[in-house]
């Protein structure tokens, strides 16, 4: 199973433009763009059932086919999903705990109607390739781009492309050791431990215990485990795959920029001196793209299809 190799393409706007659907939980986000500056329309669809959705996202595409045109489609979606294209289920949303999405043959769909190419991919792995090509790890092939909201994903580029194997990767969901203080249930239901149990936004809210996060100061306990569980993911990424940067974006972290720091600390003591990290600047930055990563990230997915 080979995944899309990033690319140097020009966005140039003497070509057709591409089509990205963000598949989101709550909400998808279709645009049709040459690039960052280049965006030529986007429309959000709520992600409901698949009976309601996908036909209409089709018929936005069906209009951009009719007054734009379009060149390549990509789509970055929620996960699980399955991108082995030699699988029987390629394409579909696997077991999520979205209600009657699993099945759900979101690639089939979305593509039957158009004779264009189509790259499919996991949301935050398109987040990823969007800022290696227009964010913060532009230059670089091997990166990793972490989202920690609701849950705790992990976007993953290697040798300049997203990671494959038996499935995408589920980094948020690696076992972690717990502070000795930290009692904490998990809010994953598979696992006691993972580091969205226990350092994702659902995580923070189950801590807060009712606080609001905008009245917990800077250093509050509450930040220690959450900020113990996202070093050690990050140790283990070192130690695997060695993306030279890691950005770390999504709610917890979006408003709380003092944790970036406070992690790459964490992970230099954690590393005890054993692996050095790049001597280019802060190794644990935030998203440069923002918003914008998802949405863009579809484009950079539509980018590697081919």
């Amino acid at each position: 199973m080979e995944s899309p190799r990033v690319t140097a393409e020009t966005s140039g706007t003497s070509a057709l433009p591409l089509v990205g659907i963000e598949l989101g939980g709550t909400k998808c986000i279709c645009t049709i763009a040459h690039g960052p500056d280049a965006i030529l329309d986007q429309r959000t669809v709520p992600t409901t059932v698949p009976t309601e959705t996908l036909p209409a996202i089709l018929d936005i595409l069906t209009e951009w086919h009719g007054t734009h045109g379009f060149r390549a489609i990509g789509i970055a979606s929620f996960g699980p999903i399955d991108i082995n294209p030699q699988s029987p289920t390629y394409g579909q949303v696997l077991a999520t705990n979205k209600a009657a999405w699993p099945g759900a043959d979101v690639l089939g769909t979305l593509s039957a109607p158009f004779d264009v190419p189509v790259a499919f991919d996991t949301d935050v792995n398109g987040a990823a390739l969007a800022e290696i090509r227009w964010g913060c790890a532009q230059g670089l092939d091997d990166f990793a781009y972490v989202t920690v909201g609701t849950g705790v994903g992990v976007g993953l580029v290697v040798h300049g492309r997203s990671t494959r194997g038996i499935s995408h990767s589920e980094i948020g969901h690696l076992r972690v050791p717990r502070l000795p203080s930290d009692t904490l249930k998990s809010v994953c239901r598979y696992h006691p431990d993972c580091i969205e149990g226990l350092a994702s936004g659902t995580a923070l809210v189950a801590r807060l215990g009712g606080r609001s996060v905008a009245e917990v100061a800077n250093d509050d306990p509450v930040w220690e485990p959450i900020v113990s569980a996202l070093a050690i993911m990050c140790h283990d990424l070192v130690c695997t795959t060695g993306p030279l940067r890691i950005a770390i974006g999504g709610g917890v972290l979006s408003g709380q920029p003092h944790l970036h720091a406070r992690i790459e600390a964490a992970l230099l003591e954690s590393l005890g001196g054993y692996m050095p990290l790049p001597s280019d600047g802060p190794y644990i930055v935030a998203p440069a793209l923002g918003a914008l990563a998802g949405p863009l990230g579809a484009i950079a997915v539509a980018a590697t299809a081919g």
